[in-house]
């Protein structure tokens, strides 16, 4: 499969350096201190962190992050060892229809830190990686307006999306006059039901470390089995 998407890639590494330059909080000009991959870098040579949130709900306006699991991988190997994961008081309240799905309660996170008491090393794990993520509306959005309620400035990162990549190859593999004439649509892209597509195991969902690590093997499976390691990272990140 050729270049994912159709748009000109953001040079995040330039981003970065502007980004630099404005940040007012300490924290978040160490962020944007860290070197990024060059945009040319191929995807066999880029140290990734795959990352999940679990979330009151979905509006990153009006919800927050109650857990938050990373785990740093490259298309080869995934560092288990090196895997991290906290369990955050949000400042929303826990409503019941989120419980049922994550299973987190009241008495989960009566004694948790609020985002801010590990931000430090949030924001250390996360320097210098390219994040991948199942959905980037989630962890990008959510993040960056928890920063702005606690610090007064957002945050800005390049991620790659397995939801986006598996999207785009089913939209192709659904594609061109037959499939339509038959009726063919685009199959579900899910983390389960991608994952299950690569005969990649079921995993319990709803755990931020676990989907975290679902996510990696996804993205490892997507490039072996449509993609070449030799690709740019700049084709793949948004």
């Amino acid at each position: 499969m050729n270049k994912l998407f159709r748009s000109p890639a953001v040079d995040w590494p330039f981003k970065f350096a502007q980004k630099l330059e404005r940040a007012r909080d300490e924290r978040l000009k160490q962020f944007y201190s860290q070197p990024l991959p060059a945009p040319d870098t191929p995807l066999s040579e880029v140290t990734f962190l795959a990352v999940d949130f679990e979330t009151t709900g979905l509006n990153p306006n009006k919800d927050g992050i109650i857990t938050i699991g990373l785990v740093p991988f490259t298309l080869n190997r995934i560092y288990l060892r090196q895997a991290k994961h906290w369990t955050l008081r949000p400042k929303q309240k826990l409503e019941e229809d989120s419980v049922v799905i994550h299973g987190i309660t009241h008495n989960d996170i009566i004694d948790a830190p609020d985002l801010s008491e590990v931000l430090d090393e949030i924001l250390e794990s996360m320097g210098g990686h390219i994040p991948v993520v199942h959905y980037r509306r989630i962890e990008r959005d959510f993040l960056d307006n928890a920063l702005k309620v606690r610090l007064g400035e957002g945050i800005e990162f390049p991620v790659l999306d397995t939801l986006e990549i598996e999207s785009q190859i089913q939209n192709k593999l659904a594609g061109g006059l037959w499939n339509k004439l038959k009726g063919k649509k685009p199959a579900s892209v899910r983390l389960g039901q991608s994952r299950r597509r690569y005969h990649l195991p079921d995993y319990t969902p709803h755990h931020a470390l676990t989907d975290a690590i679902a996510t990696a093997e996804l993205l490892q499976a997507q490039i072996a089995h449509h993609f070449s390691p030799d690709m740019p990272v700049k084709d793949f990140w948004l």
